[in-house]
């Protein structure tokens, strides 16, 4: 009966030291956050003046703001279309045209890291593009097919002169040259298309 009173204290006493330890906690969260976090909110600092990354998008949207909308409202159109016609672009597919071009760009001295460096584009933006690409091919399949009559009077309207022995590979190359002329105009068309008939609104006004 003695220890009885002592109880409440005790319970007090553990539910005072919980309250505290939690506090720290949320002290010590904070500060890691803050520091390993900070670079979400600032984007540099100059003799202790802080230049915040809003700022820094601010300024990017008055320069591309107008152009990067179109170009994300033009992906996201073309990738509604690919899933309403039930299209799908394997990873084996968009690794094989990545490394069809990474052999392009060698082959002529240079690396895709380095050529994809001086676009200021990254392997993931890259990787999007050719994603784009392929839904495009596929959605337009039956618009952006080359006869070999085309491929004929291609060359002979270039006045291409093809060694003897290399002519399926002449040939294949202007195949893929007019297809790919042949692409950028159906796609311009499809995408000219799905704006007039998308609902598209417009918040931010570049």
């Amino acid at each position: 009966n003695l220890e009885t009173p002592a109880v409440p204290e005790i319970r007090k006493q553990i539910t005072i030291n919980i309250k505290t330890a939690v506090i720290v906690a949320s002290v010590i969260a904070v500060g890691f956050l803050a520091f390993y976090s900070k670079g979400l909110f600032i984007a540099a600092t100059v003799n202790g003046s802080i230049i915040s990354r809003l700022s820094v998008i601010l300024e990017l949207e008055k320069a591309s703001g107008k152009a990067t909308l179109s170009s994300i409202i033009t992906q996201k159109l073309i990738n509604d279309e690919a899933g309403k016609k039930g299209v799908a672009v394997s990873n084996d597919e968009i690794n094989a045209e990545i490394k069809k071009v990474e052999e392009q760009i060698m082959a002529q001295g240079g690396t895709l890291s380095q050529a994809l460096a001086s676009q200021g584009m990254t392997q993931e933006e890259f990787r999007k593009q050719v994603v784009i690409q392929k839904e495009l091919e596929k959605i337009l399949a039956d618009k952006i097919q080359i006869t070999a009559t085309e491929i004929d009077q291609y060359v002979i309207d270039n006045k291409i002169t093809i060694p003897a022995g290399e002519e399926a590979s002449y040939k294949k190359q202007v195949e893929e040259q007019l297809q790919q002329q042949k692409l950028s105009s159906e796609a311009k068309t499809l995408v000219d298309s799905l704006k007039s008939q998308a609902k598209i609104n417009y918040f931010v006004n570049y």
